[in-house]
């Protein structure tokens, strides 16, 4: 026998997730009770210039109550694809477009607890065709030296998860 969910109660809604109560049969015959956040899926942008550069926000997050360094991320709208999200995001919170956008990979970023999918892509030809931000970002844009980043990350001054995992899948390209 393998894990079953056999019930789900929607028992929070908000705009980009929902909660759900769900009751599930074990491999071993018991029942128990796990609450999962159903979240729309994310991407996040490695952008990499022609100068050697990869480009990054540093923003406040509730989460940890600090400023935290990620690569430009963001939630996909109802509907929309992982690229198109990727191509507005990257204009919305570095102000650049991407003449050259490749897929590197997915990862979940809580499966424990939530059903988020984080698609991963390299933007190369950057060109600058800035986008308004969302009214509820307060970022600072910077570039560091393809080098420095993964100092960073290997040296662990960068904390964010998915900016680790994208650096990681990108690192053969570009470390």
């Amino acid at each position: 026998m393998e894990h079953q969910i056999f019930s789900r109660l929607t028992t929070y809604r908000a705009h980009a997730f929902e909660i759900e109560k769900l009751r599930v049969h074990l491999p071993d015959g018991r029942q128990r009770d796990y609450d999962l956040v159903r979240h729309n899926d994310s991407v996040t942008i490695i952008p990499f210039d022609g100068r050697g550069n990869v480009w990054f926000v540093s923003q406040y997050r509730l989460g940890c109550e600090c400023q935290m360094l990620e690569l430009p991320a963001g939630v996909l709208a109802d509907g929309e694809a992982a690229e198109q999200c990727a191509a507005r995001e990257i204009r919305e919170e570095i102000g650049m477009a991407a003449g050259k956008l490749t897929r590197l990979g997915s990862v979940y970023l809580a499966p424990g607890y939530s059903t988020e999918n984080n698609y991963i892509f390299l933007a190369e030809e950057l060109s600058e065709a800035p986008l308004r931000m969302d009214d509820d970002e307060f970022l600072k844009v910077l570039s560091l030296p393809v080098k420095k980043a993964y100092e960073m990350a290997f040296g662990g001054q960068i904390h964010d998860a998915k900016t680790l995992a994208a650096l990681m899948l990108a690192h053969a390209r570009l470390g």
